[in-house]
C-alpha cells in the first residue's frame, strides 16, 4: 500500500505536541531527542512495522521493535497510544507516581508494547540481536527493528554486538541511529568524536543506509529500502540524520534541551509552532 505522507506528517505533528505536554506536565523528561525522532516512530508504527496491538511478550509472527536510548520514551509512548496499545489519556500520567509510563521504559508495570526495560545505554543492540536470532530459530520470518542514540555509540558493548551480528549473518535486523550530534553534556564531536559512522559500520560488516529523519517521505523510502535488503546475509544500519528538538525553533541546534522540561511560557511558545491534528489528550 502506498503510504499517505501527508497523513503521517500530520500524525507526527500531534506526537510532537504530546511530547511537549507530557514533559511539561511532570517537569521532567527528555524532549529534544523525542521531538527529533517523531517522524521515524510514526513511519515505523503506521507504515513499516507489522505488529499487533493485542500485545503479548513473545511477538510470534510479528515484527519487533526495541528502543535502546530509552530516555526518549515520550515519543514512543505517544506513538504506542496513538496506535491503540493503550488509551491516549494515559499520556497525562507520564513520570508521575504509580504511572506505567516511567521515564525509561520498563516491563514490570505491564505496559503494552514494551518488551524490555531500556535506557542503560549500549545494551539495546545486544537485545535486538538476540530477538532476531530467536526469530530465525523459530522459523519466524518477521523482522526486528531497533533504535539507538549517536552518543550511545561511545559505549563499547554496541561494537561487540555489531561484530557478532555481522559474523552470524543476522540479516533480519534493521537498526537505526539517531544522528543528531548532541548528547547531555554537549555535542558528540566535543564529548567524544564518533568519526566516520558509515565507514565504521561498513567495516563491521553491516549494510549501511542514509536517511533524513526529519523528512517523512525519506523516512518511509529508506525504511522500505531497508526491508528490501533483509535476508541477504548482512544486518542493516540506518544512519538517521535528525535535529534535536525538531519543529521547535528555540529547542533546535543545541544539546540544552536534551533533558530539560519547558516551563508554562515555553510550552505555549512551542505548541504555537506545532499543529494540533488528532486532538490533545
Amino acid at each position: 500500500m502506498t503510504p499517505d505522507i501527508d497523513k503521517l506528517t500530520k500524525l507526527a505533528a500531534q506526537v510532537r505536541r504530546d511530547i511537549l505536554r507530557m514533559v511539561h506536565g511532570c517537569q521532567s523528561g527528555h524532549p529534544g531527542g523525542s521531538l527529533g525522532c517523531a517522524d521515524y516512530f510514526v513511519a515505523l508504527y503506521f507504515h513499516a512495522l507489522k505488529h499487533n496491538t493485542k500485545f503479548d511478550m513473545d511477538g510470534k509472527g510479528e515484527d519487533l521493535f526495541f528502543l535502546s536510548n530509552g530516555h526518549i520514551s515520550p515519543v514512543w509512548y505517544s506513538v504506542l497510544a496513538r496506535a491503540g496499545y493503550f488509551e491516549v489519556s494515559e499520556l497525562s500520567t507520564f513520570r508521575k507516581i504509580d504511572s506505567r509510563l516511567q521515564g525509561h521504559p520498563t516491563t514490570h508495570e505491564g505496559l503494552p508494547g514494551i518488551r524490555v526495560a531500556s535506557g542503560s545505554l549500549g545494551q539495546g543492540m545486544s537485545v535486538a540481536i538476540g530477538a532476531a536470532l530467536a526469530k530465525k530459530l523459530n522459523n519466524d520470518g518477521r523482522i526486528v527493528y531497533s533504535l539507538h542514540g549517536d552518543g550511545e555509540l561511545q559505549e563499547g558493548q554496541t561494537w561487540e554486538a555489531a561484530m557478532y551480528a555481522s559474523h552470524n549473518k543476522v540479516d533480519n535486523l534493521i537498526s537505526a541511529i539517531d544522528v543528531n550530534g548532541q548528547q547531555i553534556d554537549g555535542s558528540t564531536e566535543n564529548v567524544l568524536s564518533l568519526g566516520n559512522l558509515r565507514a565504521k559500520w561498513e567495516a563491521f560488516g553491516w549494510d549501511v543506509l542514509d536517511m533524513n529523519g526529519n523528512d517523512m517521505a525519506d523516512v518511509v523510502r529508506v525504511l522500505d529500502l531497508a526491508l528490501a535488503k533483509t535476508g541477504k546475509g548482512k544486518p542493516i544500519m540506518i544512519l538517521m540524520q535528525t535535529m534535536m528538538g525538531n519543529g521547535i525553533d528555540f529547542m533546535m541546534h543545541s544539546h540544552k534541551w536534551h533533558g530539560v522540561a519547558p516551563n508554562d511560557e515555553q510550552l505555549a511558545l512551542a505548541l504555537a509552532q506545532v499543529e494540533e491534528t488528532h486532538g490533545d489528550y
